[in-house]
């Protein structure tokens, strides 16, 4: 059961599982439907496009709604963690709770063996377990949405594209004369798509102006919530052009939802915008338990960043701390850091803190 997204890349999974001789069929989900409108609903258009992908290769298309899940598992988490300062990573939670469990015990009810999506990543099986590894192209690998899955998850799941590039997805859409072969890649926020975000987070958490405060404490203007704000972020701040301070970009080094503040710094490389140390309460590791060694890793705090050198200690209140061997720009509590040996995906937490 191949899960349906009406892109490209899904388009030409299906169509490499049923090139291998595969009995193959497709799912498409509904999981948003709060405000559906003429403007954001693309979900009917994705439908047809993934309709016509699979009248084409010949396959049946199902449908289903989860809608309901998906606001009980990701998207009420969603907006806590915004409340509480934090920002969450909505893809790395949807493909644990909806892709990869709703939709896969889903397929399995079906009489299933194995669903199948369009990430690029790869699985190895071995004799102890079976490990989750870099795309080929390592410039769309997603691994690092994918650190959350356990065992049974990936041991039911194929990643037809994780030995290909892109441009080659691309050119056997084209090939196969799929409409979608240069259909826009999704952005925005899982199966929600592209908004303008602080405008869609007003409709479910109430806007709270306060204060932007400088390094030195100087009020430089007002924001609309600082839950609405991240860390590193230059846009948005309405605070350019202050006539008694130097000229630069500012950007938020920190926010304090308590008192409801928000603090920036001038300048890209200003000290306050790197640390060298994050903090995780928790860390997934995919094997079921952690590597023998824990001091030669690389991890990434965010998407398409470069693998960072690091290693990881328990401390004494159950937390871990990482250890980065170079300071890390924004770093973001609420987002993921996650670990690699070469290219093997290790696992991974959320970042609760930061210290210099």
């Amino acid at each position: 059961m191949v899960g349906m997204s009406g892109g490209v890349d899904s388009s030409v999974a299906a169509w490499l599982l049923h090139e291998q001789g595969l009995e193959v069929e497709g799912l498409f989900m509904k999981n948003w439907e709060e405000d559906d409108d003429e403007e954001y609903c693309a979900a009917a258009i994705d439908l047809e496009d993934a309709r016509q992908v699979c009248e084409r290769i010949g396959i049946h298309l199902h449908t289903v709604n989860f809608s309901s899940e998906y606001w009980d598992r990701v998207f009420q988490y969603f907006l806590d963690e915004y409340q509480a300062g934090r920002t969450p990573n909505p893809d790395v939670i949807c493909n644990r709770e909806i892709k990869f469990r709703a939709f896969l015990d889903h397929a399995l009810d079906l009489d299933t063996d194995y669903i199948a999506t369009g990430h690029y990543a790869r699985c190895e099986a071995s004799s102890s377990d079976t490990s989750l590894r870099k795309a080929h192209d390592r410039q769309k690998d997603q691994s690092y949405f994918l650190h959350t899955l356990e065992q049974d998850q990936l041991q039911k799941s194929l990643f037809p594209l994780g030995g290909i590039d892109k441009s080659k997805v691309r050119e056997i859409a084209k090939a196969q004369a799929f409409k979608v072969h240069d259909k826009k890649d999704s952005t925005g926020i899982c199966f929600i798509g592209e908004r303008k975000f602080r405008d869609f987070l007003k409709q479910y958490l109430p806007a709270k102006p306060g204060p932007i405060l400088s390094p030195e404490g100087e009020a430089l203007g007002t924001h609309e919530g600082a839950m609405f704000y991240t860390i590193g972020q230059r846009q948005g701040l309405g605070i350019g052009g202050q006539a008694h301070l130097p000229e630069g970009a500012w950007y938020v080094a920190d926010k304090d939802i308590e008192s409801n503040t928000l603090h920036v710094v001038q300048g890209k490389q200003h000290p306050a915008l790197f640390h060298s140390r994050v903090f995780t309460q928790t860390i997934h590791w995919i094997s079921g338990g952690p590597p023998s060694d824990m001091k030669n890793l690389v991890a990434k705090i965010r998407y398409r960043q470069p693998d960072q050198d690091c290693s990881i200690r328990q401390c004494e209140d159950s937390r871990y701390e990482v250890s980065f061997a170079e300071p890390q720009w924004a770093v973001a509590p609420g987002q993921s850091v996650v670990f690699y040996k070469q290219d093997r995906c290790l696992g991974g937490g959320i970042i609760i803190g930061r210290e210099a």
